[in-house]
């Protein structure tokens, strides 16, 4: 098997583990809300396929990069992903994984602040901000070079920071189930954690739901670390809102609906 063979091979492996692992995701906290939050959804049917469409093809987009770290990393030892868990002192297993959810986070911040400039923000954000309110299946929902700006931060940084393999798994768990949560329409974390001392440094959906609300803030991933010392932090979102303009669409599209057969 020739080298380019084997390459696209893994980066078509990646693809496939990324979609799957979106759809499993946000499928189980779609219906997680579907069953405590009755009605959210409704009427969001052309969103949510538009939401699936986007986030299956940011997928390969995301599964690329990764499978060439990935090819690399097992065929001639790229990267500094490693598997002894004896190579480093177990305290070094939650510093790197911290370490790679804050350099993630600074890049998200940065990137995402970035594109709610005007030209970028015509040009390839508003396709994530056109879910309104956003649904557990947004959480990929995005144009191919946001998707691109995504897709090289873990890749890139497994070359600089050594991280067990085990631990890197966690960084891509807690990635995906953030992205979901954070999009959801609702909250998920309990309230002590999110009104608490904890949720003054942690982003959940009730901090994100004011981004989706008014744009111009709350523009980190994980931590509210950026948002606090760059003034950008707005506090928490208003899920009754958005409720409220799901179940207004919900009712237009059901009239609209009824309107039509009758005619």
């Amino acid at each position: 098997m020739t080298a380019l063979v084997a390459i696209l091979l893994s980066a078509a492996a990646m693809t496939v583990i990324v979609g799957v692992r979106y759809l499993l995701t946000s499928g189980a906290f779609a219906l997680a809300t579907r069953a405590t939050r009755p009605g959210l959804y409704v009427g969001l049917d052309k969103q949510i396929g538009r939401e699936i469409r986007w986030s299956l093809a940011s997928a390969a987009i995301y599964g690329v990069p990764a499978g060439i770290v990935a090819w690399g990393w097992r065929q001639h030892g790229w990267t500094r992903i490693y598997e002894d868990v004896g190579a480093y002192p177990l305290w070094y297993l939650p510093v790197s994984v911290f370490l790679y959810l804050f350099a993630h986070d600074t890049w998200f911040y940065w990137t995402h602040r970035w594109m709610h400039r005007p030209k970028p923000f015509r040009m390839a954000h508003a396709v994530h901000h056109a879910s309104r309110p956003p649904t557990a299946w947004a959480a990929m929902a995005f144009h191919p070079i946001e998707a691109l700006t995504g897709a090289v931060v873990i890749p890139l940084l497994v070359f600089a920071i050594p991280i067990h393999v085990a631990a890197l798994g966690l960084v891509l768990g807690v990635m995906t189930l953030m992205g979901v949560t954070n999009h959801m329409g609702w909250e998920v974390f309990p309230r002590f954690m999110v009104e608490g001392p904890l949720g003054r440094w942690l982003i959940t959906a009730s901090h994100h739901q004011r981004h989706h609300e008014r744009y111009g803030c709350n523009y980190g991933l994980y931590f509210r670390f950026w948002d606090r010392l760059c003034g950008t932090d707005d506090g928490l979102g208003n899920f009754d809102a958005a409720a409220r303009r799901a179940r207004a669409a919900g009712a237009l599209g059901r009239g609209l609906a009824g309107r039509d057969a009758q005619g």
